[in-house]
Formats: C-alpha cells, sequence, structure tokens
C-alpha cells in the first residue's frame, strides 16, 4: 500500500493547532456537553475524500443535529457539510465508483429510518430509496453499485411489507396488552425484546424498487434461536456482498433461546443475492463478526472470538478464509498477538490487514501481512487513541482522541504519524485547562502488573494537597484509557480540585488474555485490592495527594466495585455507586444477561460456591457492626430503564443503607438506561456528584 507523500515534515505525533489565548479555565458541564462529536470517517474508494457524521449537541433534544461533512483527504482544504436537516444522518457508505453516497435518516415523511442515497456527482437534495415500513439501516453497496444489502427487522412470518404492515396493525388494535415469551432472552439494555427479528434485505439502488427479504420463508430464519448480534441501538446482521455480487456473506446465531445456559456464538452463512436457503459456513464454538473481502475476492477476512472452553473473556482475533469457502484452511492472523485486535481494513493491494488494538492505555495501529506473518506496531500515536478506522485507495483514515482532545479525523501514513484533517473544537478547547494524564505502574499482590493512570486538575499547585478521587472502570473488560470521555469525563470530575487515579485492575482488556480471563471467579476483591493499592501506589509517588481525603466512584462494574469497598473497607470518606449491584444473587436473576455471570462465579446459585457468598456486598453487612465497613457515605443513582444492571439492585442498596442508617443519597433517572445520555440529566448527575464529594472531601 502507497502513501503519497503529504506529510509537513516528520510529523510523527499529532499536533493540534489552538490559537493563542489568555490563562485557560477548568472546564465545565457545558464545555464538555456542547462541544462537538465527530463520527467515524469512511474513505472513498479513490482515497481523496472521507465522509463523517458530525453531531452538534444541545440540552434539548429538539434541538440536537447530526449532519454529515466531506473533508479532502490531501489535506489541502477544510471540511465542509453536505447535509444540513432536522433530520440526523448517519451512517453513511461510498458506492464503487465514489460518485453517490447511501446514509440512514427519518427525515419529515418517514415514521421510521430509510435509506437515502445523494449523488455527489450531480449534486442536488438526496433521494429516499427504501420505503419499508419496518424500517432500514446499515446499508452496503454491491460490487457493480447496483443494488444496496440493508438490515430491517421484521415480523415473525412477514414475506413481504404487507404482511408487516398487517402484523404491525393488528398488534396497535389488540384489546390486550401484555409481553409474552416462552424462552430467553427477554430484553436487553434498555428495550424488553419484541417478536421482531433482523432480516437482510437487497434492492436495486433506485427510488421505487421492491426490497426483496432474503431470509423470508427460509428454514433458517424459521429457527426458534435465529436472530442478530445485540447492538445497542437494535439488532444487526454483520454482513457483505460475496465479489461477484451473486451471494451475501453474513453473521448470525441459531441458539439464541439457549442464552440462559449456554454461550450463543454468531457463525456465518452465505444466502444467493435474489433469495434462497442460506447454508453455514461455520459451524463451531468460535463466533464469527465483521465480515470483509479483499480487493481482489479471494480472501475472506473476520473478527473471530474464540468460544467453547468455559472462559469469559477471550481476546478477538482476526482470521481469513479463502474464497470459495474453505473452513479447514482457516488462519489466524493475530495469533502472535497478545492483544484483543478491533476493527480493521485490508489494503488496496490486498497485501495488508491494518487493524486496531488496545495496547495499555492507548489504541494503536498494527499491520499483518494477508498471507501470514510478523505483527507490527505502527508508532503513530505516541499519546491517545485511534478508532473507526478505514482505507480508501491509498488512503488510511480514522479518529483520534485522547483525554485533552475530543475525537477529530486523522489520515494515518503508517510510516510517518497522522495529519490532522478537522479542527471542529480547537477554538472551544483553547479556554480550558486540561492535564493530561500521567501512566505510572506497580506490581500487585498477586504478582501482576498493573497499569494505571493519574490526572491532576485545572490550576494544578504541585505545592498544593489534593483530595484523591479514585475512580473504578466499567466492564470488567474494557478499561482506563488516554481518550476524551462523555459520560465519565476524567477533566470534569477532577475540575473541583480533585486528582484522580485510575486503575486498570485484572480483567481490564487492554493486556495480555491471561490478564483479563484473571477476574472469573474473583470478579470484586482481587480487582478491589488492586485498586486499593493503586491508591496506595499513588500516595508514596506523588506527594501533592492528601492521603487523610481520598473518595471512591464507578458506574456499571466500576459500581458494583463501589458497592464492595463499601462491604470491606472505611479507608474512603465517601463513595459514589452508579448503576452497581449489591447483590451478586439478585443481578443475575434479573439482569438481561446471566450466563456468564454464573459462569464468572463459579457455578450456578443453587450450588452457593464461595464467590456466591464471600464476594456479596450483601452478605457482609455484619461488617457494619464491626466497624470495618457498612459505614462510608455513599452516593447511589440509577437510570430506571436500565436492565443491564436493573434498578432493583440500586433500591435494595437503597434499603440496606437506610436499616443501617448510613448517610447516604439516590438518585433515580426515571428515563435513563444504563447511562446518564440526556444532558440535562448528565448536568445535574455530575452536579451532585462534585456536591457529594465536597460534603465529604473538603
Amino acid at each position: 500500500m502507497k502513501f503519497p507523500i503529504l506529510f509537513l515534515g516528520a510529523l510523527l505525533v499529532v499536533s493540534f493547532v489552538r490559537a493563542a489565548e489568555p490563562a485557560r479555565r477548568a472546564i465545565t458541564h457545558e464545555d464538555l456537553w456542547l462541544l462537538k462529536r465527530v463520527g467515524a470517517p469512511v474513505a472513498s474508494p479513490d482515497g481523496k475524500w472521507a465522509v463523517f457524521s458530525v453531531t452538534q449537541p444541545a440540552y434539548e433534544a429538539k434541538d440536537l443535529s447530526i449532519d454529515l461533512w466531506i473533508v479532502a483527504l490531501d489535506g489541502q482544504s477544510p471540511a465542509r457539510r453536505l447535509t444540513q436537516t432536522k433530520a440526523g444522518e448517519t451512517g453513511p457508505r461510498w458506492s464503487p465508483d465514489g460518485t453517490r453516497l447511501a446514509f440512514v435518516a427519518k427525515r419529515d415523511a418517514d415514521e421510521v429510518p430509510q435509506v437515502y442515497v445523494l449523488n455527489l456527482a450531480q449534486g442536488g437534495e438526496a433521494e429516499r430509496l427504501t420505503r419499508l415500513s419496518t424500517g432500514a439501516r446499515s446499508p452496503e453497496w454491491s460490487p457493480d453499485g447496483t443494488r444496496l444489502l440493508f438490515v430491517s427487522e421484521v415480523y415473525p412470518g412477514a414475506t413481504d411489507d404487507t404482511a408487516n404492515k398487517a402484523a404491525a396493525k393488528a398488534l396497535k388494535e389488540r384489546k390486550y396488552n401484555a409481553r409474552v415469551y416462552e424462552g430467553f432472552p427477554i430484553k436487553h439494555w434498555d428495550h424488553w425484546r419484541d417478536e421482531k427479528v433482523a432480516h437482510l434485505f437487497v434492492q436495486e439502488a433506485r427510488a421505487g424498487a421492491p426490497a426483496r427479504d432474503l431470509l423470508a420463508r427460509t428454514k433458517l430464519a424459521a429457527l426458534t434461536g435465529f436472530g442478530g448480534r445485540q447492538t445497542d441501538s437494535g439488532e444487526d446482521l454483520p454482513a457483505t456482498w460475496a465479489p461477484d455480487g451473486r451471494s451475501v456473506v453474513f453473521s448470525a446465531t441459531t441458539t439464541r433461546e439457549r442464552s440462559a445456559y449456554a454461550d450463543v456464538p454468531l457463525q456465518m452463512f452465505v444466502v444467493a443475492a435474489d433469495g434462497g436457503e442460506p447454508q453455514a459456513l461455520t459451524q463451531d464454538a468460535n463466533s464469527y463478526g465483521e465480515v470483509e473481502f479483499t480487493p481482489d475476492g479471494r480472501t475472506l477476512v473476520v473478527n473471530m472470538e474464540t468460544g467453547g472452553d468455559g472462559q469469559t473473556y477471550h481476546h478477538n482475533r482476526i482470521v481469513s478464509f479463502p474464497w470459495p469457502f474453505d473452513a479447514a484452511r482457516r488462519k489466524v492472523l493475530t495469533q502472535t498477538l497478545d492483544l484483543s485486535a478491533g476493527r480493521f481494513a485490508v489494503s488496496d493491494d490486498g497485501a495488508t490487514v491494518y487493524f486496531l488494538a488496545e495496547d495499555g492505555v492507548q489504541v494503536r495501529l498494527f499491520s499483518v501481512p494477508l498471507a501470514g506473518g510478523d505483527i507490527k506496531a505502527h508508532a503513530v500515536n505516541p499519546e491517545g487513541c485511534l478508532g473507526a478506522l478505514s482505507i480508501g485507495g491509498e488512503a488510511l483514515v480514522a479518529t483520534y482522541d485522547s483525554a485533552v482532545q475530543p475525537a477529530e479525523i486523522v489520515r494515518i501514513d503508517p510510516a510517518r504519524g497522522l495529519r490532522v484533517l478537522t479542527h471542529f473544537n480547537d477554538e472551544a478547547l483553547a479556554k480550558l485547562d486540561l492535564g493530561k494524564p500521567e501512566r505510572f505502574a506497580f506490581r500487585s499482590r498477586q504478582g501482576r502488573p498493573i497499569d494505571n493512570l493519574l490526572v491532576r486538575p485545572a490550576g494544578f499547585d504541585a505545592t498544593k494537597k489534593y483530595p484523591l478521587l479514585v475512580v473504578m472502570h466499567g466492564g470488567p473488560a474494557p478499561q482506563f484509557k488516554d481518550q476524551w470521555g462523555l459520560r465519565w469525563n476524567y477533566q470534569l470530575l477532577a475540575a473541583p480540585g480533585y486528582v484522580l487515579v485510575l486503575t486498570n485492575y485484572s480483567g481490564s482488556s487492554g493486556y495480555t488474555e491471561a490478564f483479563g480471563q484473571a477476574i472469573q471467579q474473583d470478579p470484586l476483591r482481587g480487582p478491589a485490592d488492586e485498586i486499593n493499592q493503586g491508591a496506595d501506589e499513588a500516595i508514596r509517588r506523588f506527594a501533592f495527594i492528601d492521603a487523610t481525603r481520598q473518595a471512591a466512584a464507578g458506574a456499571s462494574y466500576g459500581g458494583h466495585l463501589a458497592n464492595w469497598m463499601q462491604a470491606t473497607t472505611t479507608r474512603y470518606r465517601c463513595l459514589i455507586s452508579h448503576a452497581g449491584l449489591v447483590n451478586l444473587e439478585t443481578q443475575w436473576s434479573t439482569s438481561d444477561s446471566i450466563y456468564h455471570r454464573e459462569l464468572n462465579n463459579g457455578g450456578p446459585i443453587w450450588e452457593q460456591g464461595p464467590i456466591w457468598r464471600e464476594q456479596n456486598p450483601v452478605r457482609l453487612v455484619g461488617n457494619h457492626f464491626k466497624k470495618t465497613g457498612w459505614i462510608t457515605p455513599i452516593l447511589v443513582s440509577v437510570g430506571e430503564n436500565d436492565f443491564r444492571v436493573p434498578a432493583n439492585n440500586a433500591y435494595e442498596n437503597w434499603a440496606y443503607l437506610q436499616r443501617l442508617q448510613i448517610p447516604s443519597k439516590l438518585i433515580v433517572f426515571p428515563d435513563e438506561n444504563h447511562w446518564i445520555l440526556k444532558g440535562e440529566n448528565s448536568r445535574f448527575w455530575f452536579s451532585e456528584v462534585h456536591a457529594w464529594l465536597a460534603r465529604w472531601l473538603k
């Protein structure tokens, strides 16, 4: 893959140009919330352009906008807006000849999102192509640019849109209101599962053309366990066109109804583009995700996660299969890299697979020959994280962000560095005092190397003493990174004058596979010990930390850990637990996902193994009377629509806190899910967090 010389000088690191300004100030919630949010870039086939979405946020949902922008990849001109409508546009995809752009939008006349196409060569308004009552998303152009593949969720047994409309009408006119289930799962994140299931459709790329449901009337789709990949926005079927345009390769599960008691891997299938019964390409314990063909059409490249060995965590691997498909000749391209491979893209000459991987506190670029061989790490970002990798022609593009910089679009030269192509937030950031995180490490009492970040507040003065806020990440599989965040922003948490310590405890995903698996059958005690050791190490190293004023906070798995800290230690003056479990048993029985919790805790609840008994915060309430736990003031918050860590755990926690007369506060958000996503709710939550910390630390 060749890269033209368009980088100014030896650009080895990212340099965001900021205008000269007077003294900078601490970030506010308004600063954080109103920064523009740049989406994933998609490079044009000729490598000259990239299209991406930009969200202009607002506190009122009616004032928020999402538009598509385009930027030249030679860096010679600024980005410009392509769309400017009240409806948001997402998921852009270039046609093979680079003249048209497909995207998804729900415009004024639409009841559900549809696929639109904008002709960039001719100009003018975008034209709506799909008109399905069930909507359309995830468009993919056929190799010859004459058809579009997309996903829509349809009613069981409905073979066309007329049948889907009839099913929707019958549901609306039904006299009773009830949800009825005969198997698992029944909910996902913040919504109850309904009857609809994701199907693949093909339509000619012209308005008014009929759309063909490729899975209608098939035995595969009729299986009780058939389904796609569950995402935050619905059910998805990762899919791509075969090189000749005559078939489609996709990933789906056939065992979803077993999810209460077994793993549910995604397998690969192929189906003719004009319909017919899909044929299974894989039938094993592994799970297959994103699928992509090499430019010459001779190789299929796929994300794969190992399964079938009882482990709850595995690295994602990049694997290849020859095409026509031969499962016996599978090649695991990233086997020798003990990191989890993320988004990948194949070079235009088909010789190299570029991919991103979490590597400690960063997301970095790697490459491997398609034929197999040595994996190369490309040191293009000494700081921060890359994301959303895309290749077009000879151009490699991505997003780049860090703890002091929201995402922008960059072009990557694997040998030389990054070139920043967009500057949406430079002016706003120039006013803010944002401290770069400092990395430090120690070896835990279990002998594991533990990575940490330390963040200083705005206006930091090394001669002063600062309270310590220990922040515990969720997951547990993700980890703290040198990355910009919205829901748990380092800078905003530190702004009132706190030093943050962020510990990547055992179970964090940016390290070895064994490190990621170490949390199994030690879900709370081991990670909590490492977090406390991280605080001790920071106090030892940094004289500006006031050891007499410590607090700890976390959300999701971090909330679980906050509740464990409540039960086991008195070192913290106060705690904050958002979306945290307090009872392993009720979490297992009410969450939208249960089987991996059983594996993680060493067996089913009724066997009452040691984890269920010894690492369950509610079973340690007696520590309150021993004054060794369950005495620390705690702020508990939860979204009422959270089905991953259901609100009943917060309510149960609250009952214990009130019964034990522990200083505490409960905040319930009736219209939020696992995260606090609405602007005013987020502003209120951060203000309550800061007020709680100030009450007990200052």
